[in-house]
């Protein structure tokens, strides 16, 4: 498995150099950032100021070369510079992500919980009541775009915390500004219930279309042959379930969830915009607006590697969930 590995994050190499240089192609030829610098700001800056700024962004040099010091400037910690000249994109990213993965974490692993559980009892409940109702949900969820669901929890937790006359559930930011008692308990319980809607919001968009995989893998495990060995020798329903049957029916969602990294990725963009989380979202639509390549592409450069160690998780998980799996 070792080797496997190795083998895997080799071949990922050059993966990430020739996107990440079709991506900068993309972005560097979007807008022309000295041009937006010349423009709006009041009073305008003089040419020579201009040309400082030109210079500093490396505008006049060749794509190429700029592709090249950037890449090369980032595996030396250097991710290049940022139209705010005193904004270290480094430190600014970094910071950023760790506000993101705990809204993605949280929101991965409720999606998965529940994807398990619903979609495990809609398959041993095939065509009943539960089993339709859970059908229904499922599409329901589906179908709803993210910035929408988004904004109606939002007004949903402002409706709460004006009817119970409490500000439990956060809807703006990540955390508090200020706390009346500044300990560890109040920071935690504080971080929770801003946490909870955007956590909701991107979960449940997932937990949509995980159900139905989950649903579709069990009812086929269910009809194999050594599922119904394992019964035909007496075991009991819930061993089978959980020691014969359930992991092998993971094994697709675990295939789904390392695919759908990026699509999680992009609905935090969305979901931290309308709760107005300090992440990696806010940090792209910032760089998006302002013409600003560098910041982009660390965005980009890093949920491209996250996107590609998931999915080398997703492998290496295979030979955890079917011992039938083996890698050379």
């Amino acid at each position: 498995m070792l080797a496997y590995t190795v083998r895997r994050i080799l071949v990922s190499v050059p993966v990430l150099i020739v996107s990440t240089f079709i991506v900068f192609l993309v972005v560097v030829n979007s807008g022309d950032p000295v041009a937006n610098f010349a423009t709006s700001r009041q009073p305008p800056p003089s040419k020579a100021a201009v040309t400082a700024f030109a210079r500093h962004i490396h505008a006049n040099e060749p794509v190429v070369e700029r592709y090249w010091n950037w890449i090369t400037g980032v595996l030396h910690g250097d991710w290049g510079p940022s139209v705010q000249t005193n904004l270290d994109i480094g430190h600014d990213l970094f910071t950023r992500f760790r506000v993101t993965v705990t809204l993605v974490a949280a929101a991965m692993l409720l999606a998965l919980v529940m994807s398990v559980v619903f979609g495990v009892f809609s398959a041993i409940r095939q065509y009943s009541a539960a089993d339709y109702t859970i059908t229904f949900l499922g599409f329901l969820f589906l179908a709803m775009p993210v910035f929408w669901f988004a904004v109606l929890l939002k007004q949903a937790g402002i409706w709460f915390n004006q009817e119970t006359g409490s500000q439990f559930l956060g809807t703006i930011g990540e955390k508090s500004p200020y706390l009346e008692v500044d300990t560890t308990w109040n920071e935690f319980t504080d971080r929770v219930g801003h946490l909870i809607l955007p956590t909701i919001t991107l979960a449940l968009v997932s937990f949509a279309s995980w159900t139905r995989y989950t649903r579709a893998s069990m009812l086929e495990v269910l009809d194999s042959d050594y599922v119904r060995l394992a019964r035909a020798k007496g075991l009991r329903r819930g061993r089978v379930l959980t020691r014969h049957a359930l992991r092998t029916a993971l094994i697709p969602l675990a295939t789904v969830t390392a695919l759908d990294i990026a699509i999680i990725l992009g609905g935090a963009v969305i979901t931290e915009t309308i709760f107005q989380w300090h992440g990696m979202g806010e940090m792209l639509v910032q760089a998006a607006t302002t013409l600003d390549v560098y910041r982009t592409m660390a965005w980009l450069l890093l949920s491209a590697v996250v996107v590609i160690v998931f999915n080398l998780f997703a492998d290496l998980l295979y030979a955890v969930l079917d011992p039938r799996i083996r890698y050379d």
